[in-house]
């Protein structure tokens, strides 16, 4: 997967956040299935930024960006940004 890639894929993760938060604004959603689909999206996001962060990180040192890989969601959820 490309940074480009990557950056996309955190787009959309960040609109669909967008998304529901109007839908509960809307009372089309109830808080419950926005908080649990928002927990998902936070972590996926967790995911998305590490792996960016990763490839960027190996680059620098002119290692194979390529060779980055996801990490599990409890490795990597909660770091300080």
């Amino acid at each position: 997967m490309r940074d480009i890639d990557i950056l996309a894929h955190i787009n959309e993760l960040i609109a669909e956040e967008r998304e529901l938060r109007k839908r509960l604004t809307s009372h089309s959603i109830s808080s419950h299935e926005e908080n649990n689909r928002i927990q998902q999206l936070e972590e996926a996001l967790d995911q998305a930024w590490d792996l960016l962060r990763q490839r960027r990180a190996r680059r620098e040192f002119g290692e194979d960006p390529d060779s980055a890989a996801p990490r599990p969601i409890d490795e990597v959820e909660d770091y300080r940004q």
